[in-house]
């Protein structure tokens, strides 16, 4: 019983120890870091594995299309004009409460927006999945 005691102690300090020199490791190649150059001001996925970023790198704000091959730039834009954009979109998006907008309902019943729309993670997709099942078999 205390071998395997003594066991569970080592174990959990070897896994501790090699997460401790992984996170130094990623720290010393700057992964991971919010505080960079380089900010991801908008990001619009435009197929399976294509999508559009706009990036704000120091003063100049690019559009930039990427694929699982190769990363082009489209544009470049003004900085002032996207501020200005992305405050008015903010403003219309908030409701007169204060409170966070919700999306307004796709026809089929499902939500447009937010963090993980049109990802695996998505409940709303999920959800309107599972009632499209739900509708083809049904006996009537």
């Amino acid at each position: 019983m205390t071998w395997m005691l003594i066991r569970l102690i080592l174990s959990l300090a070897f896994v501790g120890g090699v997460l401790w020199f992984a996170a130094r490791l990623a720290r010393k190649r700057g992964l991971g870091s919010t505080g960079g150059l380089v900010e991801v001001v908008a990001r619009q996925r435009m197929g399976r594995t294509s999508t559009v970023n706009v990036l704000r790198i120091a003063d100049r704000v690019l559009v930039v299309g990427a694929t699982e091959e190769q990363v082009t730039l489209l544009a470049e834009l003004d900085g002032d004009a996207v501020e200005t954009s992305l405050a008015e979109r903010a403003a219309t998006a908030s409701p007169a409460e204060g409170g966070p907008a919700v999306p307004a309902p796709r026809p089929g019943g499902v939500r447009v927006g937010g963090a993980l729309a049109g990802s695996v993670f998505d409940r709303q997709g999920w959800a309107g999945f599972v009632t499209s099942l739900r509708e083809r078999t049904v006996r009537r």
